[in-house]
């Protein structure tokens, strides 16, 4: 059965289908595209035991994605997971020290925004063609570190696309903003944001919402479009490697078919997280999502008390790309805690906006709890989970890794069911945060891209191929914007 999308803040629930809501990125009205139903998975649990990555990612995606031909589908998964991860597995499941670890960084861009974005463009190809499209591709994006490097080099010289990133200039690590700086291709522009990321995001909805200016696009025929996880074509593939994590511990024999297992996952913009909402909803049987923050801690405030609350200090900590205190994705599990009511959905949203924050009620409170459970890890204790894990197994996690870590061993679950850990980034994209962890040196003494040789040397592995390529290429001078200034250069680059 098709399966079509609508806003949740749209009263009327204007149906368009899979392929527009890609293109589209954003709904006019600002609100996000969700689907008119959850898809229950059509095939049984224990074949998952002897999938590919790919197959998975098709059986899956199928569902979600219904106006595609299964040749369409089949050909952008293809073209997406092969020689461009340096494991054939994608997402690998290893085990140390007491729970699983699900590897999301073999990826182009060693982050796990690598396993959407390397797809999101050839999804986009076909939906423009499938949609007749003749207009040229806008993409434009905000990034907390890992999106914007992902998503151009999933982009680079893809035709008829321009791809743009506002990144928060003092927000990111030297090697996240070297990997932007040195990308090639000639269609892939980036920026510094003066300000945080929650400024430049929301700067970037403020361009999609502004009807004038898309009509000025339009006019020089563009159309936007989004590479965060706003958009369906991020959202839905991330759901994936839920079901892939599920059936590797099948075919190692660590769970019987339908044992409820638990995933921590350091939790920023929310999609992540969200994705394993959805496989949940679908039958994958999970019983704790837990949502696992930094020291800007608004989510975990927000499980536990209700009260979504951003008015508090912003912290640059050693885990960047979760420094956020508007979480976007947030919006799509309102819509589903309200009952799909798009009035009450727009209404927190506009509470959020006028006054910074909101409350649900005690009901749907209640609902959060049987799905969700949610800590944080503050600065101290993401180090003191790096070491922990270095010393009882020689592996390093890197601080985003160690936040869900931290978390997870925290959690109680009177039934022992199997952790998983969703690991999110390779530790030498940070090696002074983790070298600082596991030696006596200082943080303060390292340098991110001198220290990568010892931190090399230490783990005893070779280094990444993007970080061998990272080295060997010299950057771009950094272009710095205020907000205010995004829309003249958005038109400078395309006029």
């Amino acid at each position: 059965m098709a399966i079509f999308y609508h806003s949740t803040r749209d009263v009327n629930k204007k149906k368009i289908t899979a392929s527009q809501a890609i293109l589209q990125g954003l709904s006019p009205d600002g609100g996000l595209y969700v689907p008119d139903r959850i898809p229950a998975i059509d095939f049984p649990l224990t074949a998952l035991a002897n999938m590919s990555y790919q197959e998975v990612a098709f059986k899956v995606l199928r569902l979600f994605l219904t106006d595609f031909s299964e040749n369409e589908l089949q050909e952008c998964i293809n073209a997406a997971y092969g020689k461009n991860f340096d494991d054939p597995a994608i997402a690998p499941l290893v085990f140390h020290e007491g729970a699983f670890y699900l590897e999301l960084f073999h990826g182009p861009t060693i982050a796990f925004k690598d396993i959407a974005l390397q797809l999101l463009p050839h999804l986009m190809t076909a939906a423009a063609q499938k949609n007749h499209s003749h207009k040229k591709i806008l993409i434009l994006t905000a990034t907390s570190g890992d999106t914007g490097k992902a998503a151009m080099a999933g982009f680079a010289n893809v035709p008829n696309t321009k791809i743009i990133v506002f990144y928060p200039q003092a927000g990111v690590s030297p090697i996240q903003e070297r990997q932007m700086l040195t990308q090639k291709g000639t269609n892939t522009y980036v920026f510094g944001i003066n300000g945080n990321f929650d400024r430049a995001q929301t700067n970037v909805k403020n361009i999609f919402n502004d009807q004038a200016f898309k009509q000025q696009l339009a006019n020089l025929n563009y159309q936007l479009s989004s590479a965060n996880s706003i958009n369906i074509g991020r959202l839905f593939p991330q759901v994936v490697y839920y079901f892939y994590a599920y059936g590797q511990l099948l075919a190692k024999r660590q769970l019987t078919n339908g044992q409820p297992v638990n995933f921590s996952v350091p939790t920023g913009n929310f999609g992540d997280i969200l994705a394993g909402y959805y496989a949940k909803k679908m039958g994958l049987p999970i019983t704790h999502l837990i949502c696992a923050s930094n020291k800007n801690k608004v989510l975990t405030d927000f499980f536990q008390t209700g009260i979504y609350d951003k008015n508090r200090p912003f912290y640059v900590t050693s885990s960047p790309s979760m420094d956020i205190l508007v979480s976007s994705n947030l919006e799509r599990l309102l819509f589903y805690l309200t009952g799909s009511d798009p009035v009450m959905t727009a209404d927190l949203m506009q509470q959020l906006q006028q006054t910074g924050a909101y409350k649900i009620t005690p009901a749907m409170q209640a609902a959060l709890a049987k799905d969700f459970s949610a800590g944080y890890a503050d600065e101290s204790a993401t180090s003191h989970e790096i070491a922990h894990v270095f010393k009882a197994s020689r592996t390093a996690i890197d601080p985003h890794t160690a936040v869900a870590s931290h978390v997870a061993r925290r959690f109680k679950d009177a039934n022992g069911q199997p952790m998983i850990i969703v690991s999110t980034a390779s530790p030498f994209k940070f090696p002074k945060v983790v070298l600082s962890a596991i030696t006596d040196n200082k943080a303060g003494q390292l340098q991110d891209l001198t220290d990568l040789q010892q931190l090399r040397q230490i783990l005893k592995v070779p280094y990444p191929s993007t970080i061998k390529q990272l080295l060997e290429k010299q950057p771009q001078e950094r272009q710095i914007l205020e907000p205010n200034q995004m829309q003249t250069a958005i038109l400078k680059i395309i006029d």
